[in-house]
């Protein structure tokens, strides 16, 4: 599978549409759209295109289907929607705010067994709420146009900060379902996917007792330990570094040891555009192949974030460098392999001074696939799956 920092499809572009997941505040999207016309017969057929069947399968066996809120909001064609229980879309409206000033776009689950609704043609999230509801704020953007907030559980003053949720995020259109589960912001609700159509594949399961480890392996090491909130959620180490949770510095020594390493010697960096070979020069990574591209050196919040000097634009070529180098400062693997992206999971983590949250997300998995920062799809390790004839897709809170 191409990696997904490869692909047209990309989580960060859906990260970015729907307001940005670096955002240290309960996020307004990016690319606020207008809200929908009318609910003409026509408009109505045109939202909803696609229609391909959505299963939610409450599994969690803590909470029951009265307990459980779904939610699935994101962007068509550029303007902002929600699904509603019937599956169609309605455009997001300030007036939707009610007394409390926050909407109420929860589906209830039904009274027992599965839970059958229908995803239109959009890119988004899926949210799960469990216990109570999540509080999603409809505002006006700069421009004017409704825009809404999405919850932001790793800022201690957002309304949903006490509530147990997470999310899947997905883009669905005529070239199939793209979509994976994320622990990029935070790990909280144990969730699978589940696509069917062309192949029959399943993303994000985890082992038996896999959310407790998680909440272990984070408290077990002391600069991950103030990120674990409770039994709620661990906040993702990015977030945490911006709420001074998490050192800022934390990745400097590796960081100053890999520049110090490739003053001397080469890194080589091979992705679909071919093999690019760098160094060292001048306190900047500089790369000679297909082009030429270099990068500062890049502090803990580019690295957990990768972005900032670690930014990877769409141009296929230092989009790529950048998201092999994040992946690799991530994972700790730069100074052990000067070939890079490394492929053999036994090799990643290895160190003392690494990510330990991603380290845990992999452990817990199933399949040792998890998305634990943004460019964990390097080398195809992401909970990432797609499928160009989609057939349908069941979302699964699994057992905690």
């Amino acid at each position: 599978m191409t990696p997904r920092h490869q692909r047209s499809l990309g989580r960060r572009k859906l990260l970015f549409a729907l307001g940005g997941a670096a955002m240290a505040a309960p996020a307004v999207a990016a690319l606020a759209p207008p809200a929908l016309a009318d609910t003409t017969d026509d408009a109505r057929a045109t939202a909803a295109a696609g229609a391909l069947p959505l299963t939610i399968v409450n599994d969690s066996g803590s909470f029951d289907n009265a307990n459980v809120h779904v939610y699935i909001v994101g962007n068509q064609d550029g303007r902002q929607v929600r699904v509603t229980p019937d599956g169609a879309l309605a455009p997001i409206a300030v007036s939707d705010n009610g007394a409390d000033g926050y909407t109420d776009y929860a589906i209830g689950l039904s009274g027992s067994g599965e839970t059958r609704l229908s995803l239109p043609y959009m890119s988004g999230r899926i949210y799960v709420s469990l216990g109570q509801k999540l509080k999603f704020k409809a505002v006006a953007d700069g421009a004017g146009n409704p825009a809404l907030q999405y919850p932001a559980g790793w800022v201690a003053s957002d309304p949903g900060y006490g509530v147990l949720h997470d999310c899947a995020e997905f883009t669905h259109n005529s070239s199939g379902m793209f979509c994976n589960t994320t622990m990029v912001d935070m790990f909280s609700v144990p969730l699978s996917i589940r696509l069917t159509g062309a192949k029959d594949q399943t993303t994000g399961a985890l082992r038996a007792s896999g959310r407790a480890d998680v909440f272990t392996a984070a408290r077990q090491v002391e600069e991950f330990a103030p990120l674990v909130v409770d039994d709620t959620r661990v906040i993702a180490p990015g977030h945490g570094l911006d709420a001074g949770l998490f050192p800022k510095d934390y990745f400097a020594p590796y960081i100053d040891e890999v520049w110090s390493t490739y003053t001397g010697k080469d890194l080589t960096v091979t992705t679909n555009a071919g093999t690019f070979t760098g160094r060292v020069r001048g306190d900047r990574f500089t790369f000679e192949g297909p082009a030429p591209v270099s990068f500062a050196r890049p502090s803990t919040r580019d690295v957990l974030f990768c972005d900032g000097a670690l930014a990877a634009p769409n141009d296929g070529t230092t989009g790529p460098v950048a998201a092999v180098l994040g992946a690799g400062l991530n994972r700790s693997t730069l100074l052990s392999a000067p070939a890079q992206p490394t492929t053999d999971p036994a090799s990643f983590y290895r160190t003392a001074l690494t990510n330990h949250y991603a380290k845990a997300m992999h452990a817990a998995t199933a399949d040792g696939r998890a998305y634990g920062f943004a460019f964990d799809d390097v080398a195809d390790f992401a909970s990432y799956i797609q499928d160009t004839a989609p057939t349908g897709i069941r979302l699964t809170l699994t057992p905690f």
